[in-house]
């Protein structure tokens, strides 16, 4: 009895120790990606929560006296810029996805020594910054310029135009102008999530299809574009997020009749200094992606983000 209530050998404590910090070790790694998440997240979005419930003014000063009545007069206010940045931003979402898969395709199954090559080329315009890439597309989209001929000799503006997303012979200004450069900027973001994950499927199971008789067709859709759904959630989250948000393309590309939810929290925040109706619409914004994220990401079946 003496024996099982016995102290454990002194030699035995400093191998217990290190045991002990060792475990400890992964949870000390943490510590800085913590604090950065809460000095340059959390604070200031308690910061931005508090300034949306107060009332004042930039001379007289700001005082939160819990005001919620701003998030209804804002979203009703601007509701139609919410509509249209989430229209935007689904579009070139939808667009990217279109554009992308093939070449994400491409890239996995079929460029062999070519892979790098064309992985750096779709990287490339993350070497300028982003308000270069887009100003680069008002000389794209120029009244008179190769691009809109070529749209007007194949009465594509036609079309466009009844749908409304031109306006006559212009591509300039218009919501189709906008629209493509989100999709130009954030067409990176759906390729690299979408290579990623197709890269991962392994070969064998398309040569397993092939066995079975199934076609090109039901092989790439029972196979290849399951299997590549985490891909394809991660990269539409990763464009239609920041899409929603975005100002440049707007501001740069379209006209005051295609400004978007960011460039009303950008003109309230910079211009006319009400800053308790610029947070209220960011949170509003916010909420609104954030239920359209979760719901998406329950209808898409899978929570394997690449």
């Amino acid at each position: 009895m003496s024996a099982l209530t016995e102290a454990p050998p002194a030699a035995d404590l400093p191998v217990r120790k290190a045991s002990v910090r060792k475990r400890l070790v992964p949870y000390w790694l943490l510590v800085p990606g913590l604090l950065w998440l809460i000095v340059f997240f959390a604070l200031p979005m308690v910061y931005q929560a508090s300034t949306s419930v107060q009332t004042g003014s930039l001379e007289k000063g700001f005082q939160v006296t819990w005001h919620f009545q701003t998030y209804w007069d804002a979203f009703q206010e601007y509701y139609p810029q919410f509509v249209r940045s989430l229209l935007y931003a689904g579009t070139a979402t939808l667009l990217c996805l279109l554009l992308g898969y093939p070449l994400a395709y491409l890239i996995a199954f079929k460029a062999g020594r070519w892979r790098n090559l064309i992985l750096v080329l779709v990287i490339a315009p993350f070497f300028t910054s982003f308000l270069i890439r887009t100003l680069a597309w008002k000389t794209i989209l120029a009244d008179g310029g190769p691009v809109v001929h070529t749209l007007n000799s194949l009465h594509v503006l036609d079309v466009t135009s009844w749908l409304g997303w031109t306006e006559g012979n212009r591509v300039l200004a218009t919501p189709m102008a906008v629209v493509c450069g989100l999709t130009y900027n954030f067409l990176p973001f759906m390729i690299l999530p979408l290579y990623t994950s197709l890269e991962r499927i392994d070969s064998r199971l398309h040569e397993a299809a092939g066995d079975l008789y199934a076609t090109p067709a039901t092989t790439f859709r029972k196979v290849t574009f399951q299997l590549s759904m985490p891909g394809v959630v991660s990269g539409t989250l990763l464009t239609f997020i920041p899409a929603s948000g975005d100002y440049v393309n707007a501001e740069l590309l379209g006209s005051t009749d295609q400004k978007m939810v960011g460039n009303v929290i950008q003109s309230q925040f910079l211009r006319v200094l009400d800053y308790p109706t610029a947070a209220a619409l960011s949170f509003i914004l916010m909420a609104i992606v954030l239920v359209m994220v979760t719901v998406y990401i329950r209808r898409a079946g899978t929570e394997d983000l690449v």
